[in-house]
């Protein structure tokens, strides 16, 4: 059973392929069209469906879409659209200039285009390809043979948690700016089932919070969140209370988010680019505070409601590594685990899973699709260990593409000790290995390396990437070594596989690695283990024999404004625009000269 996920509603774009159980790729949009997010999550851009992602999954299955038994769009129109507008209306009324019109039923008078593109992307699918990439998708013309499925948007959130995570039984939640309707779902997944225990719908919703007081911040919303969450560790919450009393926690993992005039609270919006002040710098931390609250009062609720020990989380709130260090920290739950795809991107994933295990479901036992309690999912048969589920490129590739652009190169026997010998230079390198990483973090596939132990690295590394000044870089360790530098090292089973939660650098080791701490003398781990990385596992530990320090900076493959790097074309074309020392691509090293 082949089951292709498309997720293109909002932005991050995106497109999985599970086969059996089994996730075979998923890969974002924006890698392949070099645009960030692929687009922007308004409207009248609902329609552009992730053609260059589903190219990728088919090719990487080495398939066509007529091999595709299943389909499963991350967003349901019917329950977007409710009783505004019953499915079997032929007809809908779209003014000229929505915008000059009132929404007259509708959140939006921009609604009624969004539901009509979203409903047609069935077609879209089939006519809408760029014709480069129209092989895969013609044969599939004359004879359709995949269902097609919406999915609920948070429904998809949900299933790419529970259905990736490492537990057998979780409690289960997401929160994000918008689906259909519900900002934030909550529930349980035991026993091959998976239960709904509730929702919070718009307007209520901590992620558009978030995104208004990012935008009133200077940085763009849906994009620059991350940014204000380490602005927040620069200020004082001197406007916490203020916020807090608009924000109330209910019964039953409810909460309501009142209508708030930032500018009247907190004073006029930032100019983006603007000189950072004081003020700026607190409205995050104050930000933060209020999310951090409110997520582990709502989280308390579900460890009653659930009764479950384990918690899996989705949606692009939960991409706040603080918010789940504190979590974790609670002890509410005996392991936390965060979709390391938390945006939009991993509804394809989600979408994909869940309809894979529905099917294969009433597949094998139809009487047991029928739960009593619950919704019944076949056997799983997958865990996410790790994030490299995107596009490679083999050695023959890469060195073809080296001796045609002319570049000089050479062929080292070990590129793990190659690499670390320069990064021991204080050298900064481009390392491209491997299958890229699904999600938005460089986990050791796309990443520039650098030594932790030189006190200006960091800004070294924010000028390379033209980055603000205030933005921290992380740390790379090798698993078994996370004890040494990190606590609390035994959260989670030792490991972050996915650089999602922060760590208190140990006492000692912070003047070692100055510049992968944070100002509080924290960090943004990732956790390597031999067995999913062994080639990136391989240079922290020949740096560690080099300098005695095993840790490495690893911050993204790109600079401001890109996405990261995705082929070796592009990887070549960022160490040339930038003042990278060495190129780690495949087995060779690229050095510059002088």
């Amino acid at each position: 059973m082949i089951t292709l996920g498309i997720n293109a509603a909002f932005h991050d774009s995106a497109a999985a392929l599970v086969v059996d159980g089994r996730t075979v790729a998923a890969a974002e949009e924006e890698r392949f069209t070099r645009i960030k997010h692929g687009k922007r999550p308004v409207p009248f851009s609902a329609w552009e469906l992730p053609f260059h992602a589903i190219d990728f999954c088919l090719a990487q299955a080495d398939i066509t879409l007529a091999d595709i038994d299943h389909v499963a769009y991350s967003f349901d129109p019917k329950e977007f659209l409710g009783d505004r507008l019953p499915m079997d209306t032929a007809v809908m009324t779209l003014p000229l200039q929505p915008s000059a019109h009132r929404a007259c039923g509708w959140e939006s008078p921009w609604d009624p285009l969004f539901a009509a593109y979203i409903l047609n992307a069935p077609r879209q699918l089939l006519d809408g390809a760029p014709h480069h990439l129209r092989r895969r998708m013609l044969a599939v013309r004359d004879r359709v043979r995949y269902r097609w499925h919406f999915v609920k948007h948070h429904t998809c959130h949900q299933a790419s948690a529970f259905l990736a995570a490492p537990f057998a039984r979780c409690a289960v939640m997401t929160l994000d700016g918008r689906g259909e309707h519900a900002t934030t779902t909550y529930g349980a997944y035991r026993d091959d089932r998976y239960r709904a225990l509730g929702e919070v719908s718009m307007p209520h919703s901590l992620g558009m919070l978030y995104e208004r007081i990012t935008t009133h911040l200077g940085f763009l919303h849906s994009s620059d969140e991350y940014k204000v969450m380490a602005l927040a560790a620069l200020g004082t919450p001197t406007q916490r209370d203020a916020l807090a009393a608009h924000v109330h926690v209910e019964r039953d993992g409810q909460f309501r988010i009142d209508e708030m005039d930032f500018t009247a609270l907190f004073g006029p919006p930032r100019v983006p680019g603007a000189p950072m002040e004081q003020q700026h710098l607190d409205l995050a931390a104050s930000l933060q505070d209020v999310l951090e609250d409110t997520v582990l009062a709502l989280a308390s609720w579900l460890r009653e409601a659930s009764g479950e020990r384990h918690l899996a989380m989705a949606g692009g709130v939960a991409l706040n590594c603080v918010m789940n260090a504190r979590l974790r920290d609670s002890g509410m739950f005996d392991a936390v685990w965060i979709q390391p795809a938390a945006g939009d991107a991993g509804t394809a994933l989600g979408a994909a899973l869940w309809v894979d295990a529905r099917e294969r479901c009433a597949t094998v036992s139809p009487d047991h699709a029928v739960a009593t309690e619950g919704i019944a999912l076949a056997d799983r048969r997958w865990t996410m260990e790790h994030a490299y589920l995107g596009p490679g490129c083999d050695d023959a590739q890469v060195e073809a593409l080296l001796r045609w652009a002319k570049l000089p190169y050479r062929r080292a026997d070990d590129i793990a000790e190659a690499t670390a010998e320069l990064l021991a230079q204080n050298k900064i390198i481009g390392w491209y290995q491997g299958r890229m990483e699904f999600g938005p973090r460089a986990l050791g596939a796309r990443s520039i390396l650098a030594s932790p132990i030189d006190p200006a690295m960091q800004a070294r590394l924010n000028e390379l990437k033209d980055r603000e000044d205030f933005r921290p870089v992380a740390p790379a360790v090798p698993e078994e070594a996370l004890d040494r530098w990190f606590s609390p090292s035994d959260a989670n089973g030792g490991r972050s596989p996915f650089m999602l939660f922060i760590y208190d650098v140990r006492p000692g080791q912070g003047a070692r690695i100055p510049s992968a701490c944070h100002t509080d003398r924290t960090a943004r781990v990732q956790t390597v283990s031999r067995d999913t990385n062994p080639r990136f596992h391989a240079v922290l530990q020949a740096f560690g024999r080099r300098t005695g320090v095993p840790v490495l900076v690893n911050t993204s493959f790109n600079v401001r404004g890109e996405p990261i790097v995705c082929t070796p074309r592009a990887a070549i074309e960022a160490f040339h625009s930038t003042p990278l020392d060495a190129l780690a691509i495949g087995p060779f090293i690229v050095e510059k000269q002088g």
